[in-house]
């Protein structure tokens, strides 16, 4: 009697964790807007779901008066130090999350499992908060098949 091998294909989805960084929750006036732009020295976009990179940090649109900013772990203070003096609520939100990459061809399709929203009209280099399978999620869509 022989063995028989079976191959099977490449998995269509990776999924892995990304490493740990800091992560805020910031609220604040339109009108406080541009001079929170300028003290944190990064682009906060006015639209849900933009989002604005420079160097460390990442700003994400979650609301007309809601960003989430992502900056180096060794870099909690400098978001809060760089606000001080302006009226603002910032939360650090760093404990309460994990980050997770999923990537690959059937990522969407994994994604639709849990979501409720249509995950494949996120466009490439936009953001969005959702539910997945019942827990609060920031999804971010990175590239054609990368979350």
């Amino acid at each position: 009697m022989t063995a028989q091998i079976r191959s099977f294909p490449r998995p269509p989805v990776t999924v892995g964790t990304l490493p740990l960084a800091a992560r805020f929750s910031l609220r604040l006036r339109a009108e406080d807007r541009e001079a929170a732009q300028a003290a944190l020295g990064l682009p906060l976009p006015d639209r849900i779901g933009r989002m604005a990179t420079d160097g460390a940090r990442r700003a994400l649109c979650l609301g007309p008066d809601e960003w989430q900013i992502d900056t180096y772990a060794s870099d909690p203070t400098g978001i809060a130090a760089a606000l001080a003096g302006l009226p603002h609520a910032l939360v650090e939100i760093t404990d309460r999350e994990a980050t997770f990459r999923i990537e690959g061809p059937g990522a969407i399709d994994l994604l639709a499992i849990g979501i409720a929203r249509d995950v494949a009209r996120i466009e490439v280099g936009r953001g969005a908060r959702t539910v997945f399978d019942g827990v609060q999620a920031v999804l971010v869509r990175e590239g054609e098949d990368r979350f």
